[in-house]
């Protein structure tokens, strides 16, 4: 059998193994089949690289050309993914945990890609937060805004996922304009080598965007600086040695960890052993055991179950673990593989017998090995502790595998003190349709972990899983988690930007952001706004319309055609009681409705479509007499399509006396 060699790509280069080179095992067969290392590889040409062409590369794109090139690459590793699967047996996994791996990794792409477009705008400064007014008069104003760092993101990951784990980093990662130097963990990097080569084969990204270390780093953490982040995911004890090197230290670098974690699941004190709940509870418990072989960041390593149920659970998560497969992962009919190394697997059943000290084991034989003891194959481990306040390791100790423990508790609040003891986790989740028991559980735990996941019959179809982080929502924990938020959206792409205060007039914020600011320089058209394309408009163009007058039978005729009788606008007495009313007064949706008539263009033309408003406030009430005037300004564009583009318009309603009645946004569509 030869033995693969696993290449690192250096500035632009492949490099293959050489001295400091480590054999990579099969998970099936525990055979030799991979080399990986190169302790000559120069980091710093690496750094310097990525720097010099990758991030300039990137800062150079809009936020909406980055999520169109994080598009472009779901796609293009979608269309080779039975690659991706057929290589990844080797690592243990079977065909559904290939689906969490690449399938999951891909998927993460593709919601990044999505929310770059709609959440991002498109350009090079991100605004975080809305203006703060600084001055009396408004000449003088604050704004949040984020930019790309202009260092690098040195990612490293773990064993268990070397696709989802390299791509959930470099999604939020390019999406900010910040390029990746990825190092996977060494037992798996042949997977992660090939959709590396696989992105930087299909030409999408620019150079210097993307390199790949197979094996160890070296010295690369000693040349970091504070425009470098560095995001882990691994081993609390490795989380350690990292997070304390002396260099990330001194410069203040980044670094963000996802680590140890003992996650919990409670089933709620409301349900019976009859309810679909509880099958579900068990369902959830024995595919958290199973997928990956256990080897999941988010498996559920204890069970808590009310003191009563505590028998049943065990008798319920045994029977369906009896059920299950083991054997060689490319065998359709496996239900679970192999651990990813021998190694693994002994590292597991010393951490078992660890929990097997305080906890007595109901399921499960760590001497009967499947497969004959080859490769890195145990069989699922279940214990029962007792006294879970008394025991330490149950809560101490992560079995990186398929092993959990089923412990009893008395009531909501013990449930929340036994899964907080874990000391800081990924998932917790609740098995409950109690509201109440689901608050408590929120305001008891909230503080000790990253995701509470609270499902039952009415949401178990569509519900994601206790083990699956979604792209949409953080993904970290506090304490012996790491402390970190990797994902969550836009929030994981703040991880790889820096927040700055700017301060400035009115015309300084506009120029910056890209959005008008009232205050801010108005642009007379040439025509009215409406009758102009989307390319046509400028930011800042102003429309200011006559004024029109409110009449007491305006109000009576839009309360009656409307059914809106509401007495502030019907009864003059009852209004004037009200201390926000002089008396009777216009209805706000009549405002608008007059404010839309006073400024729109009645013509077919390039406006396509009103798509919503945003922030409405009303001010101050309008009474029979009174006039407004309505002042139209383009406030912000974003393209949408190949065929339109979305302009929002800050609308400002005033009286006869220019005070301001109202205001907000208006979302329309334009054709380009």
């Amino acid at each position: 059998m030869s033995i693969q060699q696993i290449n690192s790509f250096v500035a632009e280069e492949w490099l293959a193994p050489a001295e400091g080179a480590r054999p990579i095992s099969s998970a099936i067969t525990g055979a030799v089949m991979a080399e990986a290392g190169n302790d000559a590889l120069d980091t710093t040409a690496m750094l310097a690289h990525a720097r010099a062409h990758g991030g300039p590369a990137l800062r150079a794109m809009t936020f909406h050309q980055r999520a169109k090139m994080l598009k472009a690459l779901a796609l293009y590793l979608g269309e080779r993914k039975q690659a991706l699967y057929d290589i990844s047996f080797d690592t243990g996994a079977t065909q559904s945990d290939h689906l969490i791996d690449i399938d999951g990794g891909i998927g993460t792409l593709f919601v990044f890609a999505s929310k770059g477009r709609r959440e991002l705008p498109d350009a090079h400064i991100y605004l975080d937060g809305g203006l703060e007014q600084l001055g009396r008069e408004g000449r003088f104003l604050g704004q949040h805004v984020c930019t790309s760092l202009q260092g690098v993101a040195v990612h490293i990951n773990a064993f268990n996922f070397p696709v989802w784990g390299m791509l959930e980093k470099l999604a939020p990662s390019f999406l900010a304009g910040v390029p990746a130097i990825v190092k996977p963990a060494t037992s798996t990097c042949y997977v992660t080598e090939l959709a590396v080569r696989m992105m930087l084969e299909s030409g999408i990204l620019p150079e210097g965007a993307l390199q790949f270390v197979a094996g160890g780093l070296g010295d690369m953490l000693d040349h970091l600086g504070a425009q470098d982040v560095v995001a882990f995911t691994g081993s609390a004890d490795t989380a350690l040695k990292l997070r304390g090197h002396p260099n990330l230290l001194s410069n203040s670098v980044r670094f963000a960890a996802e680590q140890d974690s003992l996650n919990a699941s409670i089933l709620g004190p409301d349900v019976t052993p009859e309810a679909p709940e509880f099958d579900l509870f068990v369902k959830e418990i024995t595919r958290e055991m199973t997928a990956k072989a256990g080897q999941k960041c988010t498996a559920i390593r204890r069970i808590i179950a009310p003191q009563g149920l505590v028998q049943p659970v065990i008798e319920a998560v045994s029977a369906r673990l009896a059920t299950t497969r083991i054997g060689d992962p490319r065998d359709p009919a496996t239900r679970m593989g192999a651990l990813v190394s021998t190694a693994q697997r002994d590292d597991v059943l010393a951490k078992a017998a660890l929990i097997g000290s305080e906890a007595e084991r109901v399921f499960g034989d760590p001497d009967d090995l499947p497969m004959s003891g080859q490769g890195g194959f145990v069989s699922p481990l279940l214990f029962h502790c007792a006294d879970p306040d008394a025991a330490r390791r149950v809560h101490d100790t992560e079995a990186f595998g398929p092993v959990s423990t089923v412990m009893g508790y008395r009531d909501p609040d013990h449930a929340v003190t036994l899964a907080n003891r874990g000391g800081g986790s990924l998932v917790t989740s609740l098995i409950t349709r109690d509201g109440d028991v689901a608050r408590q559980v929120v305001l008891g735990a909230g503080a000790w972990h990253g995701r509470i996941y609270i499902n039952n019959a009415d949401s178990m179809k569509e519900s994601t899983g206790h083990g699956s982080p979604m792209p949409h929502m953080v993904h970290g924990g506090p304490g012996r988690a790491g402390g970190g938020e990797e994902l969550g959206g836009i929030r994981g792409v703040m991880h790889y930007m820096q927040r700055t205060a700017v301060q400035g007039s009115p015309d300084i914020l506009t120029a910056i952001g890209g959005r008008w600011v009232p205050g801010a320089r108005e642009i007379k058209g040439p025509a009215h706004p409406f009758t102009r394309r989307y390319g046509e408009l400028s930011i800042g163009e102003t429309l200011h319309t006559g004024a029109r007058e409110i009449s007491l039978d305006d109000i009576e005729h839009f309360a009656q055609f409307t059914g809106d009788t509401f007495y502030a606008h019907m009864d003059e007495d009852a209004a004037a009681r009200n201390p926000f009313f002089p008396g009777r007064v216009a209805h706000g949706y009549l405002l608008l409705s007059f404010a839309a008539g006073l400024f729109v263009e009645p013509n077919e033309g390039p406006v396509l479509a009103n798509t919503g408003l945003d922030n409405l406030r009303f001010m101050k009430p309008v009474q029979a007499g009174d006039s407004i005037r309505v002042r139209l300004s383009v406030k912000a564009k974003t393209p949408r399509s190949a065929e339109y583009g979305e302009v929002r318009w800050h609308v400002t309603l005033f009286n006869q006396a220019d005070e301001t009645v109202a205001e907000y946004e208006l979302l329309t569509m334009n054709a380009f």
